[in-house]
């Protein structure tokens, strides 16, 4: 790791270098991701580790990595340095916690990247919705577009000191929602959908963000403005009270849980 950056409150940016990433190749979507590795206390492999060697062992199920999926904030390939943005809530969590407390000099295993989501330069606009876990993704999306390309922004985020600027070569219309720690939290992203005045022509989405509110979005936006599921790019990253490690074992059935809501 090279250094940190606190880019808000709640938002720490960790740049990594050096030749560990000598084999890093960077994905074609603005959404690329990385797998993170994150040895336990205790566990008797580490710093630097195969996570899949470390698989083979047969250890306990609480010395086993504990995994994390982290979008690339940006990869500079002259130097070599590839960025990620991690989300801090205090001592919440596993990667928050290790990248609020992370030097230069300290070691992140990771895998990757993948990815799946890069603006359609043949649509004839873009829209793009989430929270703080979409917004590397949207940011680098961003900076992506064509000169001649329009895209609505709509982010959830817990005050003026979480935003962020945001720039791109094209137009871009951006609005930051603000929590305000009420139960209505959990409308701001789909009733700001809902307001909008959507630009004539095909859109492109990005929709990512907590489940239950990207779950309201989508289906806002298939049932109500007509769009097809090819449109747009969605994923329910984090589940509002639930650790990480609970959200991961029910994913999958909340994903086909929104799926059945416009079957």
């Amino acid at each position: 790791m090279v250094r940190t950056e606190k880019l808000t409150p709640g938002l720490v940016r960790v740049v990594l270098g050096g030749p560990g990433l000598d084999g890093y190749t960077a994905a074609d979507g603005t959404d690329a991701y990385v797998n993170l590795a994150f040895a336990p206390e205790g566990a008797p492999y580490g710093p630097v580790f195969d996570p899949q060697e470390v698989r083979g062992l047969g250890l306990p199920r609480e010395l086993q990595p504990v995994r994390r999926r982290y979008t690339v904030r940006s990869w500079d390939p002259a130097v070599r340095e590839l960025a990620i943005d991690f989300v801090v809530h205090g001592d919440t969590g596993v990667a928050g916690p290790w990248a609020a407390a992370a030097r230069a000099g300290d070691v992140l295993v990771l895998e990757g990247p993948a990815c799946g989501y890069r603006p359609d330069a043949e649509a004839d606009w873009h829209l793009m919705l989430g929270d703080e876990s979409a917004l590397p993704a949207v940011a680098a999306s961003l900076e992506a577009l064509h000169p001649d390309a329009r895209a609505v922004v709509r982010l959830v985020c817990d005050g003026p000191e979480h935003q962020v600027p945001l720039s791109s070569p094209g137009d871009i219309d951006v609005a930051w929602l603000h929590r305000t720690g009420s139960s209505a939290d959990g409308e701001l992203l789909v009733e700001a959908t809902r307001a909008l005045d959507f630009p004539p022509g095909q859109v492109h989405a990005f929709v990512h963000g907590e489940a239950e509110e990207i779950r309201s979005v989508r289906r806002h936006l298939l049932l109500e403005r007509g769009l097809q599921r090819s449109d747009m790019s969605c994923s329910p990253y984090w589940r509002r009270t639930m650790t990480d490690e609970a959200w991961r074992a029910v994913k999958r059935d909340f994903i086909s849980a929104m799926d059945a809501d416009v079957a």
